[in-house]
């Protein structure tokens, strides 16, 4: 017997969407709305930019204290470039700070503090992709922009059974986003994909029987919706050496340094690593130390990249001299949260100095 699916509206999740939303610190939520609330274009920039590779939980904390610090694109624009990024480090992927910054540089200083309104105008910005102009113009200007994050990817590949593997299948995903995307509330409908997403038509034991889609899901229909999305097969990720050198002096101070502009985790702080990169390895001994010192193995620490894994020997040297800061400066082990120091180097930092971190790692 065949089934006769409905077909798939944008009322439908709109009106689910207004019960069920998540309440948001950037979100603008349907009753808010009711009552003439607008969205502030910034919060919802600021959000997007943090909310890419980043999960929800793990950004609210972040967004509340670039609030506080920094409550217009205008205060963002005027910030030290340091103080950025030190406020940024733990969220990753660190050229969407320096894009950040430089993105409300533009906006303050070529566009008055006020955001272009439309998806060209919003990509002709530092930093912003498709996936951003299409969410801020449609959640912020209430634009008719196709957006399609890793949630609504997997609500509309179920939707249509899309076989076709990502990221090839990503066109005719956004075709499909697109000709669902209402005029009427389309920021609205972007935020419900998304709210969908991360809720009910989730990647493990999505709750079906809940969704507003589903006499419409064709993946439902053919009882494997966890099939979808189609991934392509992954590589392995190579496996890259280096050392990281943490160095103290008798005032308790670690000596850091500021990496290279351009890069991997450019204009971040760190204590002095070898030459390592997504391609190469770097020394792993204590012949590359960066200065003379009595250094001491302290094990070894991995992390994760998107592209190769890291693994880091440890070397500490204790009661080092500061009559040469060796183009770094020297900062209170106590105080090393107000550094833009990156994830994997407060690994290393931890390895050869227990509990610096405890509360971050």
């Amino acid at each position: 017997m065949t089934t006769t699916l409905e077909s798939p509206t944008a009322a439908s999740l709109l009106a689910w969407y207004d019960r069920h939303h998540r309440d948001l610190p950037w979100r603008v939520s349907p009753p808010m709305a009711a009552r003439g609330v607008k969205p502030d274009p910034y919060r919802i920039w600021l959000s997007e930019v943090m909310l890419q590779q980043t999960t929800v939980p793990a950004v609210k904390a972040y967004f509340a204290k670039f609030l506080e610090r920094w409550p217009t694109v205008d205060d963002l624009a005027a910030a030290a470039n340091d103080d950025v990024m030190a406020a940024w480090a733990g969220l990753g992927y660190y050229a969407r700070a320096r894009n950040l910054k430089k993105c409300a540089e533009a906006v303050s200083a070529d566009h008055g503090g006020r955001f272009p309104d439309t998806e060209d105008g919003l990509r002709a910005l530092p930093g912003i992709g498709d996936y951003t102009a299409a969410a801020v113009a449609a959640i912020a200007f209430n634009r008719q922009a196709a957006v399609m994050d890793g949630n609504v990817e997997r609500v509309i590949s179920r939707l249509y059974a899309i076989s076709a593997p990502l990221p090839g299948a990503k066109p005719i995903m956004k075709q499909k986003v697109a000709l669902l995307t209402p005029a009427d509330r389309p920021g609205d409908f972007a935020q419900a994909m998304m709210d969908l997403g991360a809720t009910i038509c989730t990647p493990k034991r999505p709750v079906c029987s809940l969704c507003p889609f589903n006499g419409a899901c064709q993946a439902l229909a053919g009882h494997d919706p966890e099939r979808f999305p189609v991934k392509a097969a992954k590589k392995e990720k190579p496996v890259r050496q280096g050392a990281a050198f943490v160095a103290v002096n008798d005032e308790g101070e670690i000596f850091l340094r500021r990496r290279i502009e351009s890069g991997l985790l450019g204009g971040m702080t760190e204590v002095p690593t070898t030459g390592w990169t997504a391609r190469i390895d770097g020394e792993t001994g204590i012949g590359a130390a960066p200065f003379p010192a009595d250094w001491q193995p302290a094990g070894m620490v991995t992390h994760v990249f998107t592209h190769f894994e890291l693994r880091l020997s440890i070397w500490r040297a204790k009661s080092v001299s500061q009559s040469d800061n060796h183009d770094g400066w020297w900062a209170p082990v106590t105080n090393l949260e107000d550094q833009a120091l990156p994830t994997v180097m407060k690994k290393a930092i931890a390895q050869a100095i227990p509990n610096a971190f405890a509360k971050s790692l």
